[in-house]
């Protein structure tokens, strides 16, 4: 059974920092690239950092700078380090594995940026 389970949200002030982890099982973790999604309720998913199996990373450039994501094989987990945090960022963010054909998702964590 193919699981992704995330961790880590929470409630943040404004310049603070989240790590979120996503554990991984039943499937070849180092096989897949690894993405974090997030999404607001009324609007389209948004890949915010996606990482390969040989660690190239890639971010949009509404996180650049401030997210990092990291993977460990031998885990089977990748993480999310977020830094500055900013109300705009407010989202349910999700774990996401891909290799074509399959496509798997976790289930969401909850990070609320305010004061």
């Amino acid at each position: 059974q193919v699981l992704l389970v995330e961790s880590g949200g929470g409630l943040v002030q404004p310049g603070g920092s989240l790590r979120l982890s996503c554990a991984a099982s039943g499937f070849s973790f180092r096989a897949y690239a690894m993405n974090w999604y997030r999404q607001v309720p009324g609007k389209e998913r948004e890949l915010v950092a996606t990482i390969t199996t040989i660690g190239i990373t890639v971010y949009p450039d509404s996180v650049k700078g401030r997210f990092t994501i990291s993977r460990d094989n031998a885990k089977s987990t990748v993480y999310l380090q977020m830094n500055s945090l900013k109300p705009e960022d407010t989202a349910v963010y999700y774990c996401n594995a891909k290799l074509w054909p399959n496509d798997y998702w976790g289930q969401g964590t909850q990070v609320t940026v305010s004061s």
